[in-house]
């Protein structure tokens, strides 16, 4: 791909080349791609309509799930930020998720917390190996956008890329969530300004949620087992996250309209390609 306009932006090579990978990783985040390969034939998730206690057992799901994290992103996290390794992190998700999958649905209440909180200490390592600070709760909450981002249907528009639009969907709730808990330095259960920023990480990340358990009910995904489905599911949110985290180092380096620029004329080229 020309990366002359990049350069004459002042932005150097590698990071060009990190910036396009991180296109590559946010405009089209496909978990059912990510099966499709394990599985090694095509596997179409999109759309499949689960019955509705199914559906109602993965909202109430994925709500609790959410506010699990986010309560340890805010304690866990900003009192002893340590690094681990994102193999541990697949291997932990693997052996939560083998052990809902003996299970199916009725697990989902107890495995997916887990499997959401061993995901954000994934996404929070990445995060500080890309120089945000653990101990800032606006760090904390873009973690927790990454559940957002990872959950988009993975369309673009070249004038407005999917990834800048989500953020900007999500903007003004992080920053009402940024600002309250900067002056309560506490979690309060159930306060409003947290329930609607986690309502809309919700709407986004039960799209993914409701892909791995309909994925579990067909027979050759299921077949692989919760392990190897958790595996894929824990990967496609890190790969979300390096993209969202490499955006975010560039912007604070270089400035957020030049980042978007870049980005922008980047997906659009990606789009020409691709089409």
């Amino acid at each position: 791909m020309d990366s002359e306009s990049g350069i004459l932006n002042g932005m150097s090579p590698t990071d060009l080349s990190l910036l396009e990978s991180a296109v590559a990783a946010l405009e089209h985040p496909s978990f059912a791609a990510r099966l499709a390969n394990l599985a090694g034939k095509p596997i179409e998730l999109i759309g499949q309509a689960l019955p509705a206690p199914a559906a109602q057992a993965v909202a109430t799901a994925t709500a609790k799930a959410l506010d699990v994290a986010l309560n340890v992103a805010l304690r866990t996290m900003r009192r002893s930020p340590q690094s681990g390794s994102p193999l541990l992190h697949k291997a932990l998700a693997m052996a939560s998720g083998a052990a809902g999958g003996a299970f199916g649905l009725a697990a989902l209440p107890v495995e997916l917390p887990v499997s959401t909180t061993i995901m954000l200490r994934a996404i929070a390592d990445i995060a500080q190996s890309e120089g945000e600070d653990p101990a800032d709760a606006e760090t904390a909450l873009a973690c927790m956008q990454v559940f957002a981002l990872g959950g988009r249907s993975g369309a673009a528009d070249a004038s407005e890329s999917g990834y800048f639009a989500a953020r900007t969907m999500l903007a003004k709730s992080v920053s009402e969530a940024a600002r309250y808990l900067g002056e309560r330095g506490i979690i309060e259960e159930g306060a409003p300004i947290l329930v609607r920023f986690l309502a809309q990480i919700a709407s986004r990340f039960g799209v993914v949620v409701t892909q791995k358990v309909a994925a579990q009910a067909i027979p050759i995904v299921g077949a692989l087992g919760g392990a190897a489905v958790n595996y894929a599911f824990v990967a496609h949110f890190q790969d979300v996250a390096r993209g969202h985290f490499t955006v975010r180092r560039l912007e604070r380096r270089y400035g957020k309209d030049r980042v978007r620029r870049e980005y922008e004329r980047l997906a659009e080229a990606m789009n020409a390609h691709a089409g």
